[in-house]
């Protein structure tokens, strides 16, 4: 298989956790209160969407890798 087609499964396996899944979330810690010894940190979730038309190209996308890289 080329690179192409290495990249096509990439892309396809891509674009299925994004159509699944719609985003992922983070944490991040942000200090509060920082005054010399005392310091008082929060916990703030932060979202990413992905929109569906997102998953959709990078899945469409992977399968035509996949297609044009396994042609002789």
């Amino acid at each position: 298989m080329k690179p192409a087609g290495y990249i096509g499964l990439i892309l396809i396996v891509i674009g299925i956790v994004a159509l699944a899944y719609g985003g992922f979330s983070y944490t991040k810690r942000e200090k509060i209160i920082d005054a010399g010894p005392l310091q008082v940190s929060a916990d703030k979730e932060h979202t990413v969407p992905l929109p569906p038309i997102l998953g959709a190209l990078a899945l469409a996308g992977g399968i035509v890798l996949v297609i044009v890289g396994n042609k002789k």
